[in-house]
């Protein structure tokens, strides 16, 4: 048995010992901390990205929109990810509406400003995912904007302040105007991809897809220059007439939709059944082979979609182990060339009076200070992930 005396020279001489290689120590601490490390923390990131993706999308009962890749219908939809699906008609919307069976949110995620997706929806949007504002009031006529925290933030604008729409195409001199939007309102931060987004309402959208737009009063007299023949009432103007890009209290009356409603274009429609049941009648009248549309449970594409990363992520853990196993056979080849190299220390040891005993607990406790250390950090680390690896993920989806 090990005296307590043998125990505490020991540890005097292991203390001085590996103070003295200070390099060698250090590198062996920090190869075997990342070993043990680097699995744990793989797999507590990858869970805590699983349950964030896999609560909103949970919060989403049905998601309605034009049939093609459900995975891109609901990044788009809900994570505001990926470019937008094809449009489906808002005659989709008053078909749900009218069913009774669901609440429908129309969602029409097709234009940016200043990187930031515009999403045009209704009040009820607000509702249902539990926003509240800040700072501002909410939409009220077009025209109007309400900014997520993130965009309030990065693009450092408050209520009063204007933002410019994004054009699709800078050299389509034909096509829609970029629209000065109002904001007048800033979201609290909710912690979701509801802070990085400029939301305004259905309508405004149009008015950024060139649907409804406003012209000059031709009958006063300031709109004169632009008239280019008079027929009693009946006005007929030239091709210099401005279509505004702005749209005030003065000029507001003068803004209309042109064509039928129905034929609108939107993204995609949450769609909030009143109960389980009526959830379940509602997706029984997309299963058609005649239907255009697609009704899908944002869940269950996210499952599908983790399934592949929890895949990878095996393979991923697999070649980590691996690793590991090798930087361990190669940590433990050190240690026994160590032992080559201290052969005459262990032999000046033994001359002078030092048992064997002794000495090999001073070569084992090098090893198991290392060791020791090492998982100690390695822990350390894990803590820090499982409390601030929500923070990181957060941060990195709303960049």
């Amino acid at each position: 048995m090990i005296s307590g005396g043998i125990v505490r020279d020991s540890i005097y001489l292991l203390v001085c010992y590996l103070g003295l290689h200070k390099i060698k120590t250090a590198i062996l601490v920090v190869s075997i901390t990342l070993i043990v490390y680097l699995p744990v923390g793989l797999s507590v990131l990858v869970n805590q990205s699983a349950t964030r993706l896999t609560q909103r999308a949970l919060e989403s009962p049905l998601l309605v929109g034009k049939r093609g890749s459900p995975l891109s219908l609901v990044l788009s939809s809900l994570y505001f990810e990926t470019e937008s699906p094809d449009p489906l008609l808002y005659s989709e919307v008053t078909r749900i509406s009218e069913s009774g069976l669901a609440l429908p949110i129309p969602l029409d995620i097709r234009f940016r400003a200043r990187r930031h997706p515009v999403v045009g929806t209704t009040l009820d949007y607000f509702d249902f995912r539990g926003l509240h504002l800040a700072r501002g009031r909410s939409l009220a006529i077009l025209g109007e904007c309400v900014l997520g925290a993130q965009v309030a933030e990065t693009l450092s604008l408050s209520p009063g302040d204007e933002l410019i729409s994004t054009p699709d195409n800078v050299f389509n001199l034909g096509g829609s105007y970029p629209l000065k939007m109002k904001v007048v309102g800033v979201l609290a931060s909710s912690h979701t991809p509801d802070d990085r987004v400029i939301f305004v309402d259905l309508k405004t959208s149009w008015v950024i897809d060139g649907l409804g737009h406003g012209h000059q009063d031709l009958t006063k007299e300031e709109g004169e220059e632009f008239v280019l023949k008079r027929n009693g009432d009946s006005v007929t103007a030239n091709a210099a007439v401005l279509q505004y890009t702005e749209i005030d209290p003065e000029n507001l009356e003068s803004f209309h939709f042109h064509g039928d409603q129905e034929t609108y274009p939107v993204t995609g429609i949450l769609a909030i059944p009143k109960d389980e049941k009526s959830g379940v009648l509602l997706r029984g009248r997309y299963q058609g082979s005649e239907e255009v549309c697609q009704i899908v449970r944002p869940y269950e594409v996210m499952e599908d979609l983790l399934a592949t990363v929890f895949t990878v992520r095996g393979f991923v853990t697999l070649a980590l182990v691996l690793v590991g196993a090798s930087t361990l056979l190669t940590a433990l080849m050190v240690f026994l060339l160590s032992l080559r190299l201290r052969k005459g220390e262990i032999a000046t040891l033994e001359k002078i009076g030092g048992e064997r005993r002794r000495v090999w607990f001073l070569i084992l406790g090098e090893m198991g200070a290392v060791l020791v250390m090492s998982v100690i950090l390695a822990t350390l680390l894990t803590l820090v992930t499982e409390r601030f690896g929500e923070t990181a993920i957060r941060a990195f989806l709303l960049q």
